[in-house]
């Protein structure tokens, strides 16, 4: 398929990025402890059962329900088992003094919560009273209640969050089969660009998307070569497309994308390699490019994608076509956001031939609030808002209507 001069859905730009995924193939062993965003190559089983053993939900007593057959039984008692210890079994017409997480002794089938109980010490030794009858099994976790044996944990492709390596662990999984690092290149053109910390000259700008881009891959747990801002010329760009291509799975510039005579990215990749699709009916966010530049010596190519300049259309485009792309590169199955029907709190009057995303925020009641600014360049409607609004092309919305909201929650990991 190609799109090369079309303007495409958002629906169909996405489609088309998907059907070019080649994902990477290169697996590691590493740390659980080291995992954290790498994605599984194969799915983990557990060896054992979680929690191995029947065991105690509360500080209490560990009883026999025939013992308790009415409120107020007065027991003996016979031990004390704290998490870690076994205990000997439990033998009738005594209570054992139990912590949370120990073992269930043998014999005994309810645990009566420390509440629930009076506790007294005589010349003959430790009692207990129970005051409520127990039932039988309150207050024990049971063997395998979690995981049992030969389970299937944690599925391939699936990327490791916190829950997923505190999973692993409690299986005893010390290592993981994951990909390795996604490598990303990235540098950005535009004889405007300055970086912090830099005079600002006159007619110049600083380069708040290297910022924005830096911290959206490591978010994606991708490995980063950054190029910086490149002089904004045919040859010094194809040169570093070159290089960057050379090293990378995947180069990403910011800037250069439309066709103006000082935008260099367009002729640049297509000299490089070849440039599949570079307009997509979407606001903000028009002029994204995609495609692929060629390693030299016959070594295959990487993938391109070209943002544009302006702060928010690169964000935008990048969380909803560059994000589930580099994703489905990783090997993750499970890539599309989540998404909520909410009710809008404002009017939008204009429709847009153009998808629209618009930056928004979850206000005390439960509704959406507008960013008054919506345009392309204004960057703090990003860390206003709380996630974007799905607008479709000619759609128009009315104060009290349910839209389409993404939060940036479901979008920036």
């Amino acid at each position: 398929m190609t799109a090369r001069n079309s303007m495409l859905t958002v629906a169909q730009a996405l489609d088309f990025l998907l059907a070019a995924v080649r994902p990477i193939t290169d697996s590691e062993t590493v740390s659980t402890l080291a995992a954290n965003g790498c994605v599984l190559v194969a799915a983990q089983t557990s060896q054992l059962d979680v929690p191995p053993m029947d065991n105690s939900q509360m500080d209490g007593y560990a009883v026999r329900t025939g013992d308790c057959t009415s409120g107020g039984t007065r027991l003996r008692v016979s031990q004390r088992i704290a998490a870690g210890h076994v205990g000997a079994p439990l033998q009738p017409g005594t209570a054992a003094r139990i912590f949370t997480g120990a073992m269930i002794p043998g014999g005994a089938d309810a645990v009566v919560m420390q509440e629930l109980c009076e506790q007294e010490t005589t010349d003959d030794g430790d009692f207990v009273t129970i005051r409520q009858v127990p039932r039988s099994g309150e207050w024990i976790r049971r063997a395998g209640e979690d995981i049992q044996t030969d389970s299937v944990i944690l599925k391939a492709g699936t990327r490791l969050r916190a829950q997923e390596l505190g999973l692993a662990a409690s299986v005893g999984l010390a290592t993981l089969p994951v990909m390795r690092k996604l490598r990303v290149a990235i540098f950005f053109t535009g004889d405007e660009l300055a970086m912090p910390g830099e005079p600002l000259k006159p007619g110049a700008i600083y380069n708040s998307n290297r910022f924005t881009l830096r911290g959206l891959l490591e978010n994606l747990g991708c490995q980063i070569a950054d190029y910086g801002i490149v002089p904004d010329t045919l040859a010094a760009t194809r040169e570093t497309l070159r290089e960057a291509a050379q090293h990378n799975d995947l180069v990403i510039t910011c800037g250069g994308v439309s066709v103006g005579e000082e935008d260099h990215i367009k002729p640049a990749v297509e000299a490089e390699g070849r440039l599949d699709m570079w307009q997509i009916a979407i606001k903000p966010g028009k002029p994204l490019a995609f495609g692929e530049v060629d390693r030299t010596g016959s070594q295959g190519s990487a993938f391109f994608f070209g943002l544009p300049g302006n702060p928010v259309s690169s964000f935008i485009t990048f969380l909803i076509f560059v994000r589930p792309f580099v994703l489905r590169l990783q090997g993750v199955h499970n890539i599309a956001p989540k998404a909520f029907n909410l009710r809008a709190d404002f009017d939008w009057p204009k429709a847009d031939r153009r998808n629209e995303f618009l930056r928004a925020a979850i206000n005390a009641d439960g509704g959406l609030d507008l960013f008054a600014n919506q345009s392309s360049g204004v960057l703090t409607s990003t860390v206003w808002g709380d996630g974007l609004v799905d607008n479709p092309p000619g759609q128009t919305i009315a104060r009290g209507s349910s839209v389409r909201f993404i939060p940036f929650s479901e979008l920036l990991y």
